[in-house]
This record gives structure tokens, sequence and C-alpha cells, in this order.
């Protein structure tokens, strides 16, 4: 039942996430609960996989080698996730948890105790709804139980920033919770890193453009979209019809997906994508640095963390010195031959004296807000 401090709660969550949306009715003002279509109907292309029927090295050659998306199914089959991480349960087990939700203007996080945003959760008619998207969890006394409930996917367990401090390196794994509408805008993920998205529950939407289509493309403009440009709603409604007239630059085709419980995507670094939860959806992902993405990787932290790029190759020196081999021979002045979202390489970090964006590149294009994610 909605009390006066919940509804306390959530205002002041929404005026520091959105400052933009200055009052309740410009959350509304689109009336997308009641115009837009969360239509599962799109051409689902995205190859699909069985992880007991592809080995490391296969993966390796096949998708992650080429940055090749791929849905791969079985990698949750024996997650206490996949019982444990259901609305009630979680909204039981961590209601008095503060999880991040946004952040404000200074770059500091947002976040709700998990009993309003459940509340908030169920009830929103929001255009685009807050969402969980909490990176802090795995070092929290408490929150880092969920750590406990699922474990690296057999093709992701390579992880080259660990040989950075954990307070130091660019933050890597977040708990996603959100209901329909709301999601993350188009964008590249940072520093050339891959990453990994699994779905607990619902249903995601999912849009992955080439690492060259260029940013004009893509971009929702300000007269499109007013002060939801960023959103990945407004980018659906927007955008996405654009894609499908004859004057769409074939080259460009977007590939679509539907994601479903149990599935995990692959999202290879530099690929442009953009992610809306059809229904309400628990998912965990996890960005990383592999032995296969390492030389895009190294190029783009010396040039965008330049601080953070000298502690980590005195650790590779001296625990991997094959990898600092090839980081030695990496030309960093010129181009790495893939794009970056230049909100994700560029923005600050809580934990770090250098500059990145928080949210594992779960950032929209233009400009979104200087993160500590």
């Amino acid at each position: 039942m909605s009390t006066h401090r919940s509804r306390k709660r959530i205002r002041e969550a929404k005026r520091k996430a959105r400052p933009e949306l200055s009052n309740g009715d410009l959350w509304l003002q689109k009336d997308y609960a009641n115009t837009f279509s969360l239509d599962w109907d799109c051409d689902d292309t995205l190859e699909r996989i069985k992880v007991d029927d592809v080995s490391p090295e296969e993966f390796i050659d096949r998708y992650e080698a080429p940055y090749k998306p791929v849905v791969i199914q079985g990698v949750q089959d024996t997650w206490g996730a996949t019982f444990k991480w259901t609305l009630e349960r979680l909204a039981k087990k961590y209601r008095n948890q503060k999880f991040k939700c946004g952040e404000d203007d200074e770059g500091y996080s947002v976040k709700l105790k998990m009993k309003y945003y459940m509340e908030y959760l169920k009830n929103t008619t929001d255009d685009s709804p807050l969402y969980i998207f909490d990176s802090g969890y795995g070092t929290h006394s408490r929150r880092k139980k969920l750590l406990e409930d699922y474990e690296l996917p057999l093709y992701f367990r390579d992880d080259l920033f660990k040989y950075c401090k954990e307070d130091k390196r660019p933050p890597y794994r977040w708990i996603v919770i959100g209901p329909p509408r709301s999601g993350t805008g188009i964008h590249i993920d940072p520093l050339g890193t891959s990453a990994w998205n699994a779905l607990i529950s619902g249903h995601k939407r999912w849009c992955f453009f080439p690492t060259d289509t260029p940013k004009e493309l893509l971009t929702v403009k300000s007269s499109e979209g007013g002060k939801q440009r960023d959103e990945a709603v407004t980018w659906f409604n927007v955008v996405y019809p654009k894609t499908k007239k004859e004057d769409w630059p074939k080259q460009y085709k977007p590939i679509e997906c539907i994601q479903q419980p149990g599935e995990t995507i692959f999202v290879p670094g530099g690929m442009w994508h953009v992610v809306l939860n059809i229904d309400t959806t628990i998912a965990v992902t996890h960005n990383f640095s592999s032995k296969t993405n390492f030389p895009i990787v190294w190029h783009k932290t010396v040039r965008g963390r330049p601080k953070l790029s000298k502690k980590w190759y005195r650790a590779l020196r001296r625990y991997e010195p094959d990898l600092a081999d090839i980081a030695d021979k990496v030309d960093v002045k010129s181009s790495s031959g893939q794009a970056s979202d230049s909100s994700s390489d560029s923005s600050s970090s809580s934990s770090s004296d250098d500059s990145e964006s928080e949210d594992s590149g779960q950032e929209s294009l233009s400009n979104m807000k200087k993160k500590k994610y």
C-alpha cells in the first residue's frame, strides 16, 4: 500500500535523476503507457547457440574474435538466481537496502530502497521509468550475497581488469531491474569492452548496429525527442521506424532480437546497441576485457584512462607478461578501428582519478550525465 513516505522518496529520486523533467506531468507528457506499442513482433535474426554445444575455443573463433553478437542458451541452468530473483523475494530479502536507479547532475548516485522502488515499478505509468542499474552490490556487506546466485558464463571468465584494484577498476557488473518502457538508449560500451547480459525474467528488445554506423543516423534529435531524447523508448518511437524505410542504408541495417527469460546475450565491443524492456525484467550484466579484445581495450584505456592504464600495465607486466608485450606493440596514436560513444569513454568515475562512464557504457549517445558507474 502506498504511503506518504514512499511517494516522497520516489518523487525525490525522480527529481534528482531527471531534473530536466521539472514536474510530474513531464514524466507523462508523451503518454507512452497508452500510446507506445510494446510489440514483440520483430525480425529476430540474432543467432542462438546452446552453451553445451559450443566449446570456448569455438566461441572465440565464431563470435568473440569476429565481434559477432549471439544469444547463448543454457548458461543459467544451474543458477540460484533463476528462482531466487523474483520481485517478491528480492523485495523481501533486500527490502531496506538501497539500489541505484539514476544519477544527479553532479554525477552522484540516486538510490532508492528496494521496497520503495518495487512500489514504483508496479504502479508507474511514466513514459520512460526509473530503472535499477546498480554496480555497487558486489562490494556491499549485504547486497553482495547476490553474487552467490550466479556464476560467470563459461565463455566470459577472462577478466583482465582484475589486475587493477577493485576500487580503481572501471565498474563492470550490474544488477538490472526495470518495468515496461524502461531501458538504455543507443550506446557503445566503454573502453572497447565486450559484455554479456543474462535475463532472469521478462523480455528485452534489442537492436544492434555495426561500429561504423554514423552517429547522426542513430541519434534522436532534440526536435524529435525533446527532453526524453536519450531514452530507449524514444529511440524506438523515433529512430527505429526509419530503419525500416527503403532509404535506410543497407549496410547499417540493425540486427534485432527479443531476448527471452534464461537467455544470455553476448555484446561485442564497439557495437552500437539499444535495449528496451517489453515487460518487467530482472537481469545481470557484466563488461569484460579478455585476451581476445585486449588490444582494442588497451588502446582505448591508454587514450581514455591514462592513469589507470599505467597501473594496469604494471600489473600485467608482473602477472601476464605476454599481454604486456602485446600492449607495447599497440599503436595508441592511430585509430583503434572501432567507434566510441563519446559519453562512454570520457565521463567521471567515483572510484577513480581518471575519467570513465560508470554504466559500462549503458549510456546513451548524446550526453547522459557525468558519472562517478
